[in-house]
């Protein structure tokens, strides 16, 4: 049973790397070449499953950190903890790669759409989630307040989520059902670019939250250790 789930990240991986592999014949023979951006609209594929991975690993911190405030689990802390180290990474490539599409599609590497500004908003919020949880703090009030910014900061996402709807926006909503500019074969590419790069980032999260669990044990240990008699 233990061999089972300890294997179970690294069989996600395994599978979403498979996978992964496999959506670049999609990505570069099945999908259709954009007829204004050409290939380098193919970073897309990329760029959309790293945008909406980073913002599902924002949400998981947001249910660790509820979590933690209403039952003090450790573990549900250090889910919120991975994920967030996840997401974050996640949420900077997708910035990068947009970057880069954005330099192709509007001639600019960075400009102050509202989708943009919120999405870099929400990475230095992230950010410096991570930075406080690196303070040294008794563990139990730096769980707290980590928990805290943890819900806060969540208000963000949806508001990344919704900025291309809410305000003028030259960013392109990819599936609002009208002018999305994908072609049937695009949209199809891009789910199950999603769909297996959500194996990836399972794997991710739960792996970084297996080293949190060791690490911590470890921690015990040694307290144990050196609150008891000394027997060597």
């Amino acid at each position: 049973m233990n061999r089972g789930l300890s294997a179970a990240p690294l069989l996600l991986a395994v599978a979403g790397g498979l996978g992964f592999a496999a959506c670049q014949w999609l990505i570069y023979v099945y999908a259709p070449v954009e007829a204004t951006l050409g290939l380098v609209q193919k970073i897309f594929y990329v760029h959309l499953p790293l945008a909406w991975w980073g913002m599902t690993s924002f949400f998981v911190v947001f249910l660790g950190s509820a979590l933690w405030l209403w039952k003090r689990r450790p573990g549900a802390d250090r889910l919120a903890a991975a994920a967030a180290e996840v997401g974050v990474l996640l949420s900077g490539l997708a910035l990068i790669t947009g970057m880069l599409w954005a330099r192709r599609s509007w001639g600019v590497w960075w400009t102050w759409d509202p989708r943009l500004t919120t999405t870099l908003i929400m990475w230095f919020v992230y950010a410096g989630y991570l930075v406080l949880r690196g303070l040294d703090l008794p563990p139990a009030r730096r769980n707290t307040v980590c928990a805290v910014v943890g819900v806060a900061a969540f208000l963000d996402v949806p508001l990344v989520f919704l900025s291309a709807r809410l305000w003028r926006s030259i960013h392109p909503s990819v599936f609002s059902g009208r002018e999305s500019g994908l072609e049937p074969e695009m949209r199809l590419v891009a789910l199950a670019c999603v769909g297996v790069f959500g194996l990836l980032w399972a794997a991710l999260v739960w792996l970084r939250k297996r080293q949190l669990d060791l690490e911590a044990r470890l921690e015990t240990l040694a307290e144990n250790r050196a609150a008891g008699p000394g027997r060597e």
